[in-house]
């Protein structure tokens, strides 16, 4: 059984570079607090703020570096608070989502989409891909063991010379299932697209 390491992702913000100078400054530059797992990225030093018309939540932390578009990846239990139907989608797929008012320490702006809840996805370096027979967008079964173990399905495969091993779900997933960053997944089956 292939065993796949397991990524909690609490929310957080992607912001395009214009955002990142609207809420911190002309010319502002992300601090590395992080390196994530995968190459590249970094959880940053520094939050913003997110306003709902219902709730806020506080100290999102930025995942950098800059990307083209903001995007603000959340649980459902976050939507909630926030007041906003937040769909599920795979990452980067934010046509028609709800917009939220974002805010840092100077300025504030209100992006118009962008709010999702992300779809759970493991993520495979191409090598590996080839090496169990996986494709791109391919729908995945997993199961995640222990005291209140789960099975998780339709679970998205990403594949890219850019990405290493690793599973991600949210944390109302992972307070389901009694699971933390660091435990493993087992990969059971796929599915047809």
């Amino acid at each position: 059984m292939i065993q796949i390491p397991l990524g909690v992702s609490a929310r957080h913000i992607h912001l395009s570079a214009e955002h990142i100078e609207q809420l911190f400054g002309k010319g502002y530059q992300l601090n590395v607090k992080k390196q994530l797992s995968q190459p590249g990225q970094f959880a940053a030093e520094e939050t913003v703020i997110a306003v709902g018309p219902r709730g806020t939540l506080e100290q999102i932390r930025i995942v950098g570096p800059a990307r083209a578009v903001t995007q603000l990846e959340v649980s459902r239990t976050d939507a909630v608070t926030l007041g906003l139907n937040a769909p599920l989608r795979a990452s980067g797929n934010i046509a028609g989502t709800p917009g939220v008012k974002l805010i840092g320490p100077a300025g504030e702006l209100t992006i118009v989409e962008g709010l999702i809840v992300t779809a759970r996805h493991i993520h495979f370096h191409t090598s590996d891909a080839v090496k169990w027979g996986i494709i791109d967008k391919q729908l995945l079964t997993v199961k995640l063991e222990g005291e209140r173990s789960l099975i998780f399905e339709r679970v998205i495969a990403r594949v890219s010379d850019r990405y290493a091993l690793e599973m991600h779900i949210d944390t109302d997933e992972a307070n389901a299932a009694g699971a933390k960053t660091g435990d493993i997944a087992h990969l059971l089956t796929s599915v047809d697209a």
